[in-house]
């Protein structure tokens, strides 16, 4: 999320995760499950085509889809037509999030801190706009173990990858940067997907602190 120009792999991007059926199914009853009960203020970082939306009480959450990639508005505009949803969709980078301090009860991010250089300060940004108590709820592909074939797989695209993939590392352990980001518990589970090189993922929550005292 951190380049906010568009460019070939914006286009390419856009072009797979509009038709990334086969994943939406596989995680269809994953995302049921962790947005169920999200109210109030929910901001989702790269909300790309608008996947996610169909998950969402619209009757009890204030979305607000945050992303760089020009070329997905037009995707997520129709989805959240087709779902009678209001959709406040912003143009800004993980980096420098739109929103206020302490205004966001929870915060969604499916497959995107791989698509981030720095996830520590992308996640700060997050911890700055949670309201205490807030929820980070997330599914996010991470790294084979060391030694695996497919880790040595995963180094090896890495190049090509990036750029088909707006900047996505396959070999991220998006686990770790979760748990030593600030957050006062961070709790999930291991997943395969039925994708290759990202198989291995993770879904779960991570939830500021209230204040001591």
């Amino acid at each position: 999320m951190e380049r906010p120009a568009a460019g070939f792999g914006q286009r390419v991007f856009t072009w797979a995760m509009a038709r990334n059926h086969r994943y939406e199914r596989f995680a269809a009853g994953l995302k049921q499950r962790l947005f169920a009960g999200l109210e109030g203020t929910v901001v989702e970082l790269g909300p790309g085509t608008g996947a996610n939306l169909r998950y969402l009480d619209r009757e009890r959450v204030r979305w607000i889809g945050i992303d760089p990639n020009p070329f997905m508005r037009p995707y997520l505009l129709r989805e959240a037509e087709r779902l009678g949803m209001a959709a406040d969709c912003r143009m800004g980078t993980a980096y420098d999030l739109p929103v206020e301090d302490a205004s966001v009860d929870a915060v969604i991010c499916t497959l995107v801190l791989c698509c981030i250089d720095d996830p520590q300060r992308a996640l700060g940004e997050v911890l700055r706009v949670l309201k205490p108590g807030g929820r980070l709820v997330f599914i996010e592909h991470v790294a084979a173990p060391p030694g695996s074939r497919l880790r040595r797989i995963q180094n090896f695209v890495l190049p090509l990858w990036k750029r088909m993939g707006d900047g996505c590392h396959p070999n991220r352990e998006t686990g770790r940067e979760l748990e030593r980001a600030g957050f006062s518990a961070v709790e999930y589970e291991r997943i395969t997907a039925p994708l290759p090189v990202v198989s291995p993922q993770i879904a779960g929550v991570a939830r500021k602190a209230y204040p001591r005292g």
